[in-house]
C-alpha cells in the first residue's frame, strides 16, 4: 500500500504542476495565503538560519523563508516531484534576488542530509501525501539541529459536526470538479480529497510529532479548523 501510494502521490503532482498555484488559491479562496502569513510570524524566524522546506512543490513557503533568513541564511527546498520543483526553480529566476535558495530533488520518507543540520523544518500542505507520517516526522527531526523549529501547515479536520459535512461535501463533489474546468485534472483532485480527509486531526497529529521526538507541541487551528500548524521543538 505504501508503495502504491507514493506512485499515485507523484503521478497527481506530476500531472498538475503548471497548475497547482492557481488551484490552490481557489480551492482554498486564497486563504492558504494568510494562513501561512501567520505561522510566518509566530515562528520569528532568525536571521543568518539555515532552513529546509520538505514537500516544497511550487516553492511558496521556500521563498518566504528565504525572506526571512536573509541574505546571510540558506534555505533548501527538497520535493519528489521533478515537476514541480521546475515550477519553484521558474519562480526563483523570475526574483533573481533569491540567491539564498536552493532547491533539490528528495524523498521525505529518507531525507538526504546529515542529523543536526538545521535551524528550521517546515512542510506545508505535504505531510498528508507522504506514505508514513511518523517516518516523515522522524526524518525532521533527525535533520533538526538541537533547538531548532519545526512547522508543520496542513489541512485539518473541523471540529464542528455540522460544517464538517459541508466541507467533506466540498472536498468531495465540488473540488474534483473545480480541478476539471479549471486545472483539467478531475482524478488527480478526487485523490487530494481523499488524502485531506484521511489525514489525522489535529491532537492525533500532536501526538504524532511528540512521539517522533518534538516538544513544546504549539497547535493552531485556521479557517474553523480546515487548516492547522503543529510547531515543536528539538
Amino acid at each position: 500500500m505504501e508503495e502504491r501510494k507514493e506512485e499515485r502521490v507523484h503521478r497527481v503532482f506530476e500531472n498538475i504542476s503548471t497548475r497547482y498555484d492557481k488551484m490552490n488559491s481557489i480551492i482554498s479562496f486564497q486563504q492558504h495565503k494568510l494562513w501561512r502569513r501567520d505561522v510566518m510570524k509566530r515562528m520569528d524566524v532568525v536571521k543568518g538560519s539555515l532552513a529546509l522546506d520538505v514537500c516544497c512543490g511550487t516553492g511558496d513557503w521556500t521563498m518566504a523563508m528565504g525572506n526571512a533568513v536573509g541574505n546571510s541564511g540558506h534555505v533548501i527546498g527538497v520535493d519528489f516531484s521533478y515537476n514541480m520543483l521546475a515550477e519553484a526553480v521558474k519562480k526563483k529566476i523570475e526574483q533573481p534576488h533569491f540567491m539564498n535558495i536552493e532547491y533539490q530533488h528528495g524523498n521525505a520518507m529518507a531525507l538526504p542530509f546529515e542529523d543536526n543540520t538545521f535551524d528550521y523544518v517546515t512542510v506545508g500542505f505535504g505531510l498528508r501525501n507522504v506514505p508514513d507520517y511518523f517516518q516523515a516526522l522522524s526524518e525532521m527531526y533527525r535533520v533538526l539541529k538541537p533547538g531548532g523549529t519545526v512547522v508543520c501547515l496542513e489541512t485539518s479536520q473541523p471540529e464542528n459536526p455540522v460544517f464538517k459535512k459541508v466541507y467533506y461535501a466540498y472536498f468531495e463533489k465540488v473540488m474534483p470538479l473545480l480541478g476539471k474546468w479549471f486545472a483539467e485534472s478531475f482524478k488527480e483532485y478526487q485523490w487530494l480529497n481523499e488524502s485531506a480527509k484521511s489525514f489525522p486531526g489535529k491532537i492525533e497529529l500532536k501526538r504524532l510529532f511528540e512521539d517522533a521526538g518534538f516538544s513544546d507541541v504549539e497547535m493552531k487551528s485556521y479557517s474553523a479548523g480546515v487548516a492547522a500548524m503543529h510547531m515543536g521543538r528539538k
